[in-house]
């Protein structure tokens, strides 16, 4: 299970929510006084010869800019108005291990994130964002980082406990959009007629869905399995079942940035390697 002392994080890294920039300047001439005498008179007898070299510039490392959608815990939490989570820290993580600097964070709903990389409005998506053949048609993907089913979520002690979709029927029923939950429930309840379309809550994030949940408003909510047991763990709702779906995790890019995927696969590799994601992912989820 997912631990609940998050605010303990020995590891956040320095970069923060906010990124850092490197902050470059070069040493220029003296303003081009001619040395010598000075007097600028362009009589030729200014020797000019002692004028300050001008130093090189240092080049800027390249950056990556990253997008994610808080409210999608253990992934991406907002805690004390700082951004954390397994997906926030296993990516700052990776960048560290790549050439590229790590430029920040910039928050979206996550429907509006695919937009913003496609825009260049960020370098990489980083927000529990399953691979799918739709999604991989305008953007690109690094290597999958997880894999995630879909949990059920009801009312811990309510009279509603579910044992399939199937049971949804005739339910109100959330789901956050643009997720796989809500894919789940559109081809396996809606488009089966299983399930009205004026029965499926939409929301922004799946925080304001577990309030509505609680507040007795919707009776279920499909979402990630891993965000479900975290949700039960803190909240007054229950895992009802899971629906195995065999999907995979994996960070978005633009498409033909292949140097950031590449150096994102790269760095994901190394803190494979190294221990830092086994160390993270037992952290927010558990030992497995």
């Amino acid at each position: 299970m997912v631990s609940r002392d998050i605010d303990r994080r020995s590891y956040l890294k320095a970069v923060g929510a906010a990124g850092v920039t490197a902050t470059l300047a070069g040493c220029t001439s003296d303003g081009g006084n001619g040395g010598g005498d000075g007097d600028g008179n362009g009589d030729g007898n200014g020797d000019g010869g002692d004028t300050d070299t001008a130093t090189p510039t240092e080049t800027p490392a390249p950056q990556i800019v990253a997008g994610t959608a808080p409210g999608f815990p253990p992934f991406e939490i907002k805690e004390d108005g700082e951004l954390t989570g397994f997906d926030v820290e296993l990516f700052e993580a990776i960048v560290a291990e790549t050439e590229y600097e790590f430029g920040g964070w910039r928050e979206f709903e996550f429907d509006a994130l695919i937009p913003a990389l496609r825009d260049e409005r960020i370098d990489a998506i980083a927000a529990a964002m399953t691979i799918t053949d739709e999604r991989d048609q305008v953007i690109d993907f690094s290597d999958p980082y997880y894999s995630a089913d879909q949990s059920v979520i009801v009312l811990e002690g309510g009279d509603f406990v579910p044992e399939s979709l199937d049971d949804l029927s005739g339910r109100m029923v959330g789901v956050q959009e643009g997720t796989t939950g809500e894919g789940v429930v559109d081809t396996q309840l809606i488009e089966e007629g299983k399930l009205q379309e004026s029965n499926k809550r939409v929301y922004g994030n799946y925080t304001l869905a577990v309030q509505d949940l609680e507040n007795g408003n919707i009776d279920a909510i499909v979402l990630d399995q891993p965000v479900g047991a975290t949700f039960a763990d803190q909240r007054d709702v229950t895992v009802a079942f899971v629906y195995e779906t065999g999907e995979r995790y994996g960070f978005g890019v633009r498409q033909n940035d292949s140097a950031r995927q590449q150096a994102i696969n790269d760095g994901l590799a190394a803190v494979r390697d190294n221990g830092t994601y086994e160390e993270l992912r037992n952290e927010w989820f558990g030992s497995e």
